[in-house]
């Protein structure tokens, strides 16, 4: 059996010195390659700090973060970097655009790590990117000038642009209204099935984590609920 894309072992998170706050309290988690996952819980659950363990931002107090089977705890910041690169890519409720570049441009800044300059091949990429998600006709296009939807959607080519194994989504439509956050969930659980790649969706949403293959919820710090969704997926 493959190794799954991610798998948390027994994490702790503690916060402080002098007072310590234990956030996480030995979570366990594992996301099978192509998974669709929502993670759920109320403010202050421990669901950003779980994210930011995932996303290599940070790491544990104890236990074990591995990604596409390496243990991401025992690397130095380059390789964390590195696994990063390779492995995730992320979509956040706020785009995070730069106004001063393309719409291209601001999906080949997800290339840009690798390169010292912009090539015909992250451009050929880029282009790719944005085809999938609709916006082939926007390439050139001041950020700024689309509408919520549209940039969304450039932020999520620009988490696919390197094809990773897990796209890390932290509230992707919370920001958007009704119409425009189906339209976003459509197209992350079309690249998904399409391409194999897997999801973890924090949302508050129960109508979008009610539609994906599982859902994972964390009330303080511990997960006490993983059930599989009922019926196929919408």
């Amino acid at each position: 059996m493959p190794d799954p894309v991610l798998e948390l072992r027994g994490v702790i998170k503690e916060f402080g010195e002098a007072v310590v706050t234990r956030v996480l309290h030995g979570i366990d988690m594992r996301i099978e390659r192509g998974e669709f996952v929502a993670m759920i819980g109320p403010s202050g659950s421990g669901k950003s700090t779980v994210l930011n363990l995932v996303g290599l931002l940070d790491r544990p107090t104890a236990g074990e973060v591995w990604v596409l089977g390496e243990r991401s705890d025992r690397l130095d910041d380059d390789g964390l970097t590195q696994l990063r690169a390779r492995s995730l890519g992320f979509v956040f409720q706020f785009h995070h655009l730069i106004g001063a570049l393309s719409a291209g441009e601001n999906v080949m800044m997800a290339l840009a790590a690798d390169q010292p300059r912009l090539t015909r091949e992250m451009r050929r990429r880029s282009l790719e990117a944005l085809t999938e998600v609709g916006l082939a006709d926007r390439v050139d296009e001041d950020p700024r000038r689309l509408s919520g939807g549209q940039q969304q959607r450039v932020a999520i080519a620009r988490a696919l642009v390197r094809r990773p194994p897990l796209v890390l989504a932290d509230e992707p439509t919370g920001n958007l209204d009704t119409r425009t956050a189906e339209e976003i969930f459509t197209l992350m659980r079309r690249v998904n099935k399409e391409q194999g790649i897997a999801f973890l969706i924090v949302t508050h949403d129960p109508r979008i984590a009610e539609r994906c293959d599982r859902v994972v919820e964390i009330v303080d710090g511990r997960i006490v609920d993983g059930r599989i969704v009922d019926g196929p997926p919408r």
